[in-house]
């Protein structure tokens, strides 16, 4: 399983996923960017959602995951707290769960989406990290 970790920004958030494989740390990105909005541990994975996309830049690939992870929960009034992503070329298969926002969840700040400031996909070593700046 991967880590995530936030760094300094001077509007914004700062998001960092990193993991063994490209997919882990996009996982482990979009747990930072959901732990900002709520108690991830306070969430149960009742329901769960699906969706595809195309993208053969890694870099805006993870634009494009966090932002439509934004778009669903928003759209579907989900609270998120599980993530998965595969890959093939330039073919991307999300999934993610979580259960209806309700009174008793601690809400945090609201994320409006994940920008190209800051963007960053590398690996170094063995260990692939994914970062950008959360518009909050």
């Amino acid at each position: 399983m991967g880590r995530y970790a936030y760094f300094e920004h001077d509007a914004d958030i700062g998001i960092e996923g990193s993991g063994k494989t490209l997919e882990e740390a996009f996982e482990s990105a979009a747990m930072a960017l959901f732990s900002i909005q709520s108690d991830l541990s306070e969430i149960k994975p009742e329901r769960k959602l699906r969706f595809e996309f195309s993208e053969e830049d890694i870099e805006y690939a993870l634009v494009i995951w966090l932002n439509r992870l934004i778009y669903e929960a928003k759209h579907l009034r989900l609270a998120l707290c599980r993530f998965g992503l595969k890959r093939r070329d330039g073919f991307w298969q999300g999934e993610a769960q979580g259960e209806p926002w309700n009174d008793a969840m601690t809400r945090g700040v609201e994320v409006k989406g994940a920008t190209l400031t800051c963007l960053s996909v590398k690996k170094t070593d063995e260990i692939w990290e994914a970062r950008c700046i959360v518009d909050v």
